[in-house]
């Protein structure tokens, strides 16, 4: 579905923040991608989305390549824009319009989709803010916003749904919802995350950035979140001092926040 191939990218007067970096997503996998603050697991995201492009290498979507060219013709960039999706770890930077309802609404009826009012009280019920429907996203908690942005997202039915730290605003039982109703779908979901617990739930494949920008690993979630040398080498796990009595004695602790 998506390739990266050798790409590298930084930001202007910064340094590289990915590097030489290559990716397959396959249709309906479930991808997490795991590393410390910094590491490009955001960047990664916006690359896939054809927000940024790379320095070098190259991005394919469905084997056309994804540039800034190929955005600007209007049919790639309507189905592209409706199949590829992110959600955005601080959702005020998603949302901009005067409630609720036409938040929801707005990418339906700009790629002239059907059922739009059915689509937005279907998605609003799944969520749980059909009583927000005529608020103003700005007036909502941060937890709101992510629920308005996710439905704006689902509501277009996309291929493939980034997540950039889905449960960093979301509250525990909105996250089970979208671990039962995304996870165990057969839509296409990469999302990254510091929490190893919610890794383990989110995906049966693990991609491990390292703090350059790199892939460390590559494989099956329990391999990744067992190997403890790998989550410390990735900046999720320290080894940890305890004293007991006149002992003291260290081991390896992850971390989850």
């Amino acid at each position: 579905m998506i390739e990266l191939s050798d790409v590298s990218f930084g930001w202007p007067d910064g340094p590289a923040v990915l590097s030489r970096l290559s990716l397959k997503i396959s249709p309906g996998e479930k991808v997490v991608l795991l590393g410390a603050n910094g590491c490009g697991k955001s960047t990664l995201l916006k690359l896939m989305n054809g927000l940024v492009f790379p320095a070098s290498g190259e991005v394919r979507w469905n084997g056309e390549a994804l540039t800034q060219a190929q955005l600007k013709q209007r049919e790639f960039a309507r189905r592209f824009r409706g199949d590829c999706v992110l959600l955005f770890q601080h959702p005020e930077a998603m949302l901009f319009n005067p409630t609720v309802r036409e938040e929801i609404a707005y990418t339906l009826k700009k790629l002239g989709r059907a059922d739009v009012e059915d689509k937005v009280a279907h998605w609003a019920g799944e969520l749980r803010i059909v009583h927000l429907l005529d608020k103003a996203p700005f007036s909502l908690s941060g937890g709101e916003k992510q629920k308005v942005a996710l439905a704006a997202l689902l509501a277009l039915d996309p291929q493939l749904l980034l997540l950039d730290e889905p449960g960093a605003s979301l509250d525990p039982a909105t996250v089970g919802w979208l671990v039962d109703t995304l996870v165990h779908s057969d839509r296409t979901v990469v999302a990254s995350t510091h929490s190893l617990s919610l890794a383990a739930e989110l995906g049966s494949r693990c991609v491990v950035l390292g703090t350059g920008g790199e892939v460390m690993f590559d494989g099956p979630m329990r391999m990744a979140l067992t190997g403890m040398a790998l989550l410390e080498k990735a900046g999720l796990a320290h080894h940890h001092r305890h004293r007991h009595g006149g002992a003291e004695h260290a081991h390896l602790h992850g971390h989850d926040w």
